[in-house]
Order: structure tokens, then C-alpha cells, then sequence
């Protein structure tokens, strides 16, 4: 009979190993074992940026980039960016099944009872230069968040890391939002409870002289859709911070800074802006079969092409495509729609990217609506952040309760000199600096 094993024989001592499999992976302490002697201190596994290795049991979301899926909970994408809204969805990713009624009107009422922000908060905010990036005042406000809620720090307590949840959850917005209009030098505009979660949001952002703000129930959805498409996505760069920092036991707000932290790299959070950039780049159809010839020669790169996961076509972008042109018949069309989309055409029809699996991705698309609702490209990876705190927070509390985690700590290869002597300032030769070593390949 076939077991759950895998046997492993070590070449250089000739002696065999049984290592159990679970789930499809071994446990990397199981290599330990494996050794040339009793002061060896065992074998390791060497995965640079962890592309092979599962660092945690996640009951979250699940992809299978191959086949083009993405479900949150079990359930299928494009049934949530159709039928559901965003905190519906948020509290399906953080309690684990979608609400009834009851549970949803309390839940909502619970996240806009949250969307104040104290005073002295925003006095903390005037302290950025004018022209801060949206997004570093989000990451630094969300970190002060944890002086003003010292009780977030007992973590272990259930009703506590809920309380913390429904906080960051109706903050995020508002803090999102001022970092905008302090940007642009206007009045903060205050949170409107009577509104949905995005009608408030996009309220706390244009309203100007308006008695009653009244969204745009076509834009207000395709920001909902939107938000429900970036909720959470498995183990992203900032997924992974978020559970690294909070394995120390540190307050949500503290690893939530952490997890907007990595969002804000250009290879991830603010990747649409390239994408942006690239088709303005372009400018026209007519340009891009020379653009295409560029990237080929490997002189540019086709931003919103291809992921870390999928090799497929991304199921968010569909969505968002088709998002794209009911968001146009309000707001006119933007240009950059035709370029993307001949650009989608000629590259899947390239042998090229074909073989390579380079299929559009979220980011394709979503810098575009973006765009026609009239954010900055500054403002996109702030877009992103508010919905993918449902997801981090979801992460963050499955991280904490799982027995088998522990402050997060990898090994490393130690590449460096040997043991060497002090030697007197005055007979030390000119040192060599890092980087020349690095690039004599001595490291």
C-alpha cells in the first residue's frame, strides 16, 4: 500500500530518510535530521523570496494560477464582484461565511460607528510636508493608530482583535481620504454614516460645497467591484509582512503599517501606475508593434502582464475590463482603453508572451477606472490598501491563533569572511566597500 512518504537518501553518507507528506509539502525541521555527522547542524531548504515554500495553513483565500482561479471563503470571484458588496465580503474573509441579514446590518453598523478619527490624528497628519504621498501618510498614521489604542496590544483576547478589526476597517477610508485633501490643500471633509462604505469614501474625497453628497451609483459600484477584487489575494508581499510583523505579537495597527509598507513598492501596491505609464507611454495603437519589438529585445517591460501566481488570464481582470466600459459611459472614455486593449490583442496573439504565460493581470485594467474617477496615479496604491486590510486583518488573526506559528525568524547562508583578527587603524590597508565586492562576484 502507498504511504504519505517520501524517501530521501543522503549521497554522502548513504543513509536513508522517510519523510512524511502532508498536504503536498514536507516540513522543512524534517531536513534537519538529515546530516554528515552529529555536528553537522542539519540539512536546510535555500528559496529565495519563498517561491516554493508554504510558510503557513491558510483557510483564507485560494488560487490556482494554472486554471485562473481565485475564491475567497469557497466562493467563486466573479460571484462576489457580481453579486455582493465590499463589506460583505470583508466580513465573509475575516469571520469565514457570508451574513445574514441580521449579521450584516450589524456589521456594517459596527465598521461606520469606527469612521471618526480622533482630532489630535489629524493634527498628526498636518505634520507631513504638503506634498507627502498619499500613501506614506496612510502607513504613518496607521502606525500612530496604535498610541491612541493602547488596549489593541492584547491580542489574545477574541473580543479584543475584533474591536481592532471593525477599527482599522472604518478608519482606513478616512484616513485615506484626508491624506488626499490635505495633498491637494482642501478642508477634510467629515465621515457621512448615511452613505455605503464607497459612497462615504468617495464623499470624503470630492464633496465640495454640496448640502448632500450623492455618489454616482455607477462609479460607486464599479468602486465597490473594485474593492472586492483586492480584498485579499493568499500569500502577497504584504500578506506575508503583515503576518511576519504580527508573529511577533505586536498590535494589528502596527503590522498593518508593516503590511501598507510593502503594498507601496511599485512591484506590488503600485503596480497599476506603471501600467498606467507605460500605455501613456505608448500613446496610440499605432505605436505599439514597436513598443512590442522593444520588449522583446528586453529594453522595456510590459507592465499589468503576467503574475508571481497566475499563468492563466486573471480572473480579476476580466472583471474589471468589463467594469472599464460602464464606468466610461459616465465619465466619456478614456483614451488609454484602446491602447490596452490592442495591446491585449497583439500580445496574446504573440507566440512570445504565449509561451512565456504572460497574460493581463489586475493592474491592467485598474489604474485606467482609476483614472476616469478622477484619482491621481499617487493615490493608487492607497486604493489598493483600504480594501486589502479586510484581507490583512483576516491574515493577521488566523496567524495568531495557529498553533504551529511562531515568531517568524528564516535561516540564512552565510556567505561572508571567515573568523579574522583586529588590526590597528594604523596598518589597515584601504578597505574595498560592499558593492565593489559585489560586483567583483566575492559575495
Amino acid at each position: 500500500m502507498a504511504k504519505d512518504t517520501i524517501s530521501v537518501t543522503d549521497n554522502r553518507t548513504g543513509k536513508t530518510y522517510e519523510l512524511p507528506i502532508e498536504n503536498g509539502t514536507i516540513r522543512a525541521m524534517d531536513l534537519r535530521q538529515i546530516k554528515v555527522d552529529k555536528e553537522d547542524f542539519g540539512l536546510m531548504t535555500y528559496d529565495p523570496s519563498l517561491g516554493n515554500t508554504a510558510s503557513c495553513k491558510s483557510a483564507i483565500t485560494f488560487i490556482d494560477g494554472d486554471k485562473g482561479i481565485l475564491r475567497y471563503r469557497g466562493y467563486p470571484i466573479d460571484q462576489l464582484a457580481e453579486k455582493s458588496t465590499y463589506l460583505e465580503t470583508a466580513y465573509l474573509i475575516v469571520k469565514g461565511e457570508l451574513p445574514n441579514r441580521e449579521h450584516l446590518d450589524a456589521w456594517t453598523y459596527n465598521i461606520t460607528m469606527h469612521t471618526m478619527l480622533h482630532e489630535n490624528t489629524k493634527k498628526f497628519m498636518e505634520g507631513f510636508r504638503y506634498d507627502a504621498h498619499p500613501m506614506g501618510m496612510l502607513v504613518g498614521t496607521v502606525a500612530a493608530l496604535s498610541t491612541f489604542y493602547p488596549d489593541a496590544k492584547d491580542i489574545h483576547d477574541i473580543e479584543c482583535r475584533r474591536l481592532q478589526v471593525r477599527r482599522l476597517i472604518g478608519k482606513m477610508p478616512t484616513i485615506a481620504a484626508y491624506a488626499y485633501r490635505y495633498s491637494l490643500g482642501l478642508p477634510y471633509v467629515q465621515p457621512d454614516n448615511e452613505l455605503t462604505y464607497c459612497g462615504n469614501f468617495l464623499s470624503m474625497l470630492f464633496r465640495m460645497t454640496e448640502r448632500n453628497y450623492k455618489p454616482n451609483p455607477v462609479l460607486e459600484r464599479a468602486l465597490e467591484v473594485l474593492f472586492i477584487l483586492h480584498a485579499d489575494h493568499e500569500q502577497n508581499c504584504s500578506a506575508n509582512a503583515m503576518r511576519a510583523v504580527g508573529s511577533s505579537r505586536v498590535d494589528p495597527y502596527s503590522a498593518t503599517a508593516a503590511a501598507a509598507a510593502a503594498l507601496y513598492g511599485p512591484l506590488h501596491g503600485g503596480a497599476n501606475e506603471e501600467a498606467v505609464n507605460m500605455l501613456q507611454e505608448i500613446g496610440s495603437a499605432d505605436k505599439i508593434p514597436a513598443f512590442i519589438k522593444s520588449v522583446k529585445a528586453g529594453e522595456r517591460k510590459l507592465m499589468g502582464f503576467g503574475h508571481r501566481v497566475y499563468k492563466n488570464y486573471d480572473p480579476r481582470a476580466k472583471i474589471i475590463k468589463k467594469i472599464a466600459y460602464e464606468v466610461f459611459e459616465v465619465t466619456g472614455r478614456n483614451p488609454l482603453i484602446d491602447v490596452a486593449v490592442e495591446l491585449e490583442r497583439i500580445a496574446l496573439e504573440d507566440e512570445y508572451f504565449i509561451s512565456r504565460k504572460l497574460y493581463p493581470n489586475v493592474d491592467f485594467y485598474s489604474g485606467i477606472i482609476y483614472q476616469a474617477l478622477g484619482f491621481p496615479a499617487s493615490l493608487f496604491p492607497v486604493l489598493f490598501a483600504i480594501p486589502r486590510t479586510s484581507g490583512w486583518l483576516a491574515q493577521w488573526a488566523e496567524n495568531v491563533i495557529d498553533p504551529d506559528q511562531k515568531i517568524t525568524r528564516p535561516r540564512q547562508i552565510f556567505t561572508g569572511e571567515a573568523e579574522r583578527s583586529y588590526v590597528p587603524i594604523e596598518t589597515r590597508p584601504a578597505p574595498q566597500t560592499l558593492e565593489r565586492k559585489l560586483l567583483r562576484g566575492r559575495l
